[in-house]
């Protein structure tokens, strides 16, 4: 699944949904929380299933961000479950919300309800057990809230901050086999997008898979720069080609030793550039 633009569109701005699915974006994000003041979150929420037929209509896969506190994530999933969203963005998540998330949706939907869940880790605590939020059933991805981080730690939300925190999220990811996603930047800051780039890029030498972000203009930078060059495809086949018709073991090319690390990495990008 390859997920590298993720943009957040509020779910209570017409104008917004309207133009979504002409951004080019991999997902769009129909925000519930943040974007969306609280007396008009119940109008929002009976409005998904519109806006999620308009913002997927290109072929993007639709999120519903859902509210932190439990009462109103339950009443925010069972709506996205009816209105055929792929996933939820797990605000404040932690194991517990999600066991019970799950729960819930299998109770509604049956066990073999389709919905997945990206949770938000925004708070030290859900930091410290990333792994165990990384084991709850229906994630396909972790992902951090660094202005929620940056804000119970006291902290700057800048890159400097933010990187470990941010790395420790993507390990547990990875150790899982989940999906990744960030940058080591805030993504309220989107007006630089030399910048914005530059953190993309980044961002995907670690290994992350993409980005959310909450403009349009930052939707072709994310996935240009997650997305393998035409030099790494190039070189990813002559691995693969030299890989066939070797004898076994590790053999040279281009003045590199290639062996099954190198082998792995050269198959993931062709994977990333869809060339597999």
């Amino acid at each position: 699944m390859r997920l590298r633009s993720l943009l957040y569109v509020p779910a209570d701005n017409d104008r917004f949904i309207a133009r979504a699915h002409e951004r080019g974006a991999d997902a769009v994000i129909l925000d519930l929380e943040d974007a969306v003041k609280p007396e008009a979150k119940d109008k929002a929420r009976a409005g998904l299933g519109d806006a999620v037929a308009q913002v997927g209509q290109a072929g993007a896969r639709v999120f519903v961000r859902i509210n932190g506190d439990l009462d109103t994530a339950r009443l925010d999933a069972e709506a996205a479950h009816r209105a055929g969203a792929f996933g939820l963005y797990v605000a404040k998540a932690d194991a517990a919300k999600l066991d019970a998330l799950d729960a819930f949706l299998t109770e509604i939907g049956g066990e073999h309800d389709p919905l997945c869940f990206v949770p938000l880790i925004e708070d030290p605590a859900g930091l410290l057990n990333a792994a165990g939020i990384a084991r709850q059933k229906r994630v396909i991805a972790l992902t951090a809230g660094g202005e929620d981080i940056a804000a119970a730690l006291g902290a700057e939300p800048d890159a400097e901050t933010l990187k470990l925190p941010k790395l420790l999220i993507h390990y547990a990811a990875k150790a899982h086999g989940l999906l990744s996603f960030g940058l080591f930047r805030s993504t309220a800051a989107y007006g630089d997008l030399d910048a914005l780039e530059a953190a993309a890029r980044e961002a995907r030498r670690h290994g992350f898979d993409g980005a959310s972000c909450v403009h349009p203009s930052a939707v072709e930078i994310l996935n240009r720069a997650f997305a393998p060059s035409a030099g790494e495809i190039a070189w990813a086949k002559r691995v693969l080609a030299a890989a066939d018709t070797a004898a076994g073991g590790a053999f040279a090319l281009d003045g590199q030793m290639i062996d099954a690390p190198v082998i792995q990495r050269a198959r993931a990008i062709l994977e990333q550039g869809g060339e597999a």
